[in-house]
């Protein structure tokens, strides 16, 4: 948040361990299928400086137009907050790096993009700055606040007995890094929680966790993936949800099962595409439901009052203008210059999300906001190309002169 859809990002991040603890609200993983051109492989490296830092062109020099910088300008004031505070997973930057940039972006005008990324951001390559772009938005399906006619497929808050533990037939040598999510059983034992086969025959019916009912179960699955969206409620109003949870379980991507059976891809009259995962079930219903649910992972909301979808950042993802990245290797809140295959992504976006799916160097996933045209764009962009991360500059000097 951070779900292209061909190889849609949204995000699962990690936490701190502890005995048994309610998870915080992060996004969820997301890659549907896996079409050429692939990502990347991910590399064994933990951050961005072990990979190497290199200084690229001046910010003069990009092709940048006044429009892209100005709204990166309003973007990046957003993040402020964040990373002037935040300790930076990369290495490549500190708080106290971004204060300077962060006092003069309150104080410019956003019509003064182009001249404020100039004087406060030098342009870096991490490692050779080869990058990898898809994309995702924000849906919109036709739900309603209460159970009625038509709006069947409930929504979900998160459950208060879903926490992390360690499963006492564990043995403490095994036990690294956060406990697994799960729930306790009837005899005491910490068990896996609920997945969504059983979800949806009611493991949680009637504990008053509903917040709301969506009318479609094919798009509330897609929704899920995404990690937000929006519901077209009976009075044509709009209710923004975003997440708030997810069961622990693994991700299946649906699109990548499909392709391997030979159901969608070439060949066949679906195309390697949600749009075309999509048709596929539609048009199989007897085997919709035991498809969707091989995909184990359910995804719970809450309701937001915000402008629009929420990132990792805690601050509204903007279309074309906020991006995903892996944290440990592009600053959350750095902006970004992309220049690859598909042009419609080129230009400046601002670091503000993650996803599951978005993982190592110059692997970038493009927000496009909501509506047929984000559909479309997002289900489409899946290209590689190059990549420039804009860090301040007295960060550039300190990486350089170490």
């Amino acid at each position: 948040m951070r779900q292209a859809l061909n190889v849609m990002a949204i995000a699962a991040l990690a936490g701190v361990a502890g005995c048994a603890s309610t998870p915080e609200p992060v996004k969820p993983p997301s890659p549907i299928a896996a079409p050429a051109p692939t990502a990347p492989p991910v590399p064994e490296v933990q951050s961005a400086a072990f990979v190497g830092v290199e200084r690229g062109p001046a910010f003069e020099a990009l092709p940048v137009s006044d429009s892209d910088a100005n709204a990166a300008l309003a973007a990046f004031v957003e993040s402020c907050d964040w990373v002037s505070r935040k300790d930076d997973k990369s290495g490549l930057t500190r708080p106290s790096d971004w204060q300077a940039a962060c006092d003069a972006a309150h104080n410019t005008r956003y019509d003064r993009g182009r001249a404020f990324f100039a004087e406060h951001f030098q342009p870096v390559r991490i490692g050779n700055g080869e990058a990898f772009a898809t994309g995702y938005f924000e849906p919109e399906l036709r739900g309603s606040r209460t159970r009625a006619a038509g709006y069947d497929v409930p929504v979900y808050s998160m459950p208060d007995d879903l926490v992390r533990a360690w499963p006492e037939t564990m043995a403490e040598s095994e036990r690294s890094g956060r406990p697994p999510l799960g729930r306790y059983d009837e005899t005491g034992a910490h068990v896996p929680y609920w997945d969504r086969e059983a979800i949806e025959l009611g493991a949680l019916a009637g504990r008053g966790l509903e917040i709301a009912w969506a009318a479609d179960a094919i798009e509330f699955f897609f929704l899920q993936i995404q990690g937000s969206g929006l519901l077209r409620l009976p009075d044509n109003s709009l209710m923004r949800i975003g997440y708030a949870g997810q069961n622990g379980r693994g991700y299946t991507a649906i699109g990548r099962t499909l392709r391997e059976r030979g159901e969608i891809g070439d060949g066949t009259n679906y195309p390697v595409s949600m749009q075309g995962i999509v048709d596929w079930l539609r048009a199989n219903p007897s085997e919709a439901d035991s498809v969707m649910r091989e995909n184990q992972s359910w995804i719970f909301f809450r309701e937001l009052t915000t402008d629009g979808p929420l990132g990792s950042l805690g601050v509204p993802v903007r279309a074309r203008d906020s991006v995903a990245v892996d944290p440990r290797f592009v600053p959350y809140g750095a902006p970004v210059f992309l220049d690859i295959e598909e042009d419609e992504a080129d230009g400046l976006w601002v670091a503000q999300d993650t996803g599951g799916a978005i993982k190592g160097a110059n692997r970038f996933d493009t927000f496009w906001g909501n509506g047929p045209s984000a559909r479309r764009i997002a289900g489409e962009m899946s290209s590689g190309g190059n990549a420039l991360i804009l860090l301040p500059k007295g960060s550039v000097d300190r990486l350089l002169a170490r």
